[in-house]
């Protein structure tokens, strides 16, 4: 097992007051294979939950096991371990860059691991080809380069750890969709070539619907849902979990009412398309 959550409440405690930001959390993550969504609406613990996958944060009651390392624990060797298997990218990861170039940015990780500094430059300069990163670049500044290419920087930092899981916090907010559907299709290629599970948080459902093939509802702390798309998506109780249908659900959804389009799940208004095509001689 991966990751494995049993029982996990955690709180913010503030001066006088304390918010339950996670409620008896039960979770299996394999090690590899699975692209994994995590939805909720803000404040629902997405970001708590993920947090607690490399210890960042520590549960209060219960335990996270992160590939045999037992949770809550106050070892740095072990957490150091943690995270090099479990890579955890922010929101706006751009905003970490500190280096003066692209490469050294990236090299900054391994180097904390003591690896060789060949292997160590070897691995940076892979990393950064993974996400589309042309060497031309590797020499020029992390602040020089646009939004969308800083992003990839960042995740290439992340990826030159070489983890066994990827956790990606709203990876596509900022972007435009040419640039959200290039860095999910960057993500979706190392996921396969390597069989990194992929954990994406986010709240854009057309991305979930597209890539994930498990996703996990989030409601107050609370894990309200976990399982298939396809089951998510046809819940008859969806209208209650404050979640949007994926576009390509809707457009589906209003075809089959308006003009008795067969109805059928597709996840990418490519796939309705092709759909209206099959069916359009009938």
């Amino acid at each position: 097992m991966g990751i494995q959550f049993k029982n996990v409440t955690f709180r913010y405690k503030g001066y006088k007051t304390e918010y339950k930001a996670l409620d008896l959390i039960n979770l299996d993550i394999a090690p590899k294979g699975e692209i994994i969504g995590i939805c909720g609406h803000t404040g629902s613990g997405k970001s708590t939950l993920v947090q607690h996958m490399n210890g960042l944060l520590q549960a209060d009651e219960g335990t996270v096991s992160v590939f045999d390392i037992a949770l809550p624990n106050k070892k740095k060797i072990k957490l150091n371990a943690l995270r090099r298997r479990v890579g955890l990218v922010f929101q706006f990861p751009e905003y970490q860059l500190f280096e003066e170039t692209i490469l050294k940015d990236v090299m900054f990780g391994p180097k904390n691991l003591k690896m060789d500094q060949a292997s160590i430059e070897s691995i940076s300069k892979a990393s950064l080809k993974a996400v589309g990163v042309d060497a031309s670049l590797f020499d020029q500044s992390p602040f020089r380069i646009s939004g969308g290419q800083m992003r990839r920087v960042a995740i290439a930092g992340v990826l030159a750890m070489q983890p066994d899981i990827l956790v990606l916090d709203e990876p596509t907010r900022g972007l435009d969709p040419v640039g959200q559907k290039e860095l999910m299709e960057m993500l979706f290629n190392i996921h396969k070539t390597h069989q990194t599970t992929l954990l994406i948080i986010s709240h854009d459902m057309d991305v979930l619907g597209a890539y994930a093939n498990r996703i996990i509802v989030m409601n107050q702390g609370q894990k309200i849902f976990d399982g298939d798309k396809d089951d998510l998506f046809s819940h008859p109780e969806f209208d209650q979990m404050n979640l949007d249908y994926p576009s390509s659900i809707k457009v589906m959804k209003h075809l089959h009412k308006e003009i008795s389009l067969p109805y059928k799940m597709l996840y990418t208004m490519d796939d309705v398309i092709r759909h209206i095509k099959e069916h359009s001689h009938e």
